[in-house]
């Protein structure tokens, strides 16, 4: 066990740079957990735990032999962790070598196009776990899935429910060679009512918060459904029309 006194040691400035660049951890193949939560779930799903940061009065699970434990003073832990508040345990792990599949063997995905806030990002797979969806796919421009906010909201969902990041062109091909229809969440003259669709084997998309799906994923929709909700009310936010799209396609497994 090491301890660490100074804010300006390496492990700190590596740590800083983790929360803060896409950049920097993709070159790393690393990203940052700031929760004994996360921790517990990186232990429990078998992840590649390389370093964990903690203070003198956090609890800890039995880490492996070979993972650096690091012990700090609050104020370096406060200096170092993304969170406004820390909880006193900071972990880092390898990105996993996930690269997109040559076909879809699950019944159902999701599809984020666009949305940018890593909140709804990581709440949306964790929905997706939660209602037995067999993946996340990422595609213009969405937040980083390993971004410190996604990465939390996600409550453990980044370790157990697989992500790509993709372009349309690239998942539109995929989806077709899986024998998966795309169901968007829009409005088209072709567009049915979300409570009578056949979610049994699918694909569904959600657009961005503002913009809604973009052109380019909705040119390659099979087909777009619609959340009935009050005439007054234009758009939900991308995670809670997430979920219940996810709930109806569950609920009748």
């Amino acid at each position: 066990m090491e301890t660490i006194t100074s804010r300006t040691n390496p492990l700190c400035t590596h740590l800083r740079k983790l929360a803060a660049s896409v950049s920097y951890r993709r070159t790393c193949g690393e990203f940052l957990c700031d929760s004994p939560k996360l921790l517990e779930e990186a232990l429990l799903r078998g992840a590649a735990l390389h370093t964990v940061i903690f203070t003198e009065t956090a609890a800890l699970p039995p880490i492996p032999a070979g993972v650096r434990l690091v012990r700090v003073s609050a104020d370096v832990m406060k200096s170092v962790s993304p969170a406004q508040t820390p909880q006193g345990v900071l972990s880092v792990c390898a990105m996993p070598d996930r690269p997109l599949p040559k076909r879809l063997e699950g019944r159902r995905y999701v599809v984020l196009d666009g949305v940018q806030d890593p909140g709804n990002v990581g709440t949306i797979l964790r929905t997706a776990d939660a209602f037995r969806a067999d993946g996340l796919f990422l595609v213009n421009a969405c937040a980083d899935l390993y971004n410190p906010k996604t990465v939390r909201a996600t409550m453990g969902a980044v370790f157990r429910c697989p992500a790509w990041a993709c372009g349309a062109d690239e998942l539109a091909a995929l989806l077709k060679t899986s024998g998966l229809p795309l169901y968007g969440a829009a409005l088209r003259t072709d567009t049915l009512d979300a409570r009578t669709v056949d979610y049994s084997r699918c694909a569904v998309a959600i657009g961005s918060e503002g913009r809604g799906l973009s052109r380019e994923m909705l040119a390659v929709c099979d087909q777009t459904v619609l959340i009935p909700m009050q005439a007054h009310c234009e758009s939900l936010n991308a995670a809670i029309a997430a979920a219940v799209l996810l709930w109806e396609a569950a609920r009748n497994d």
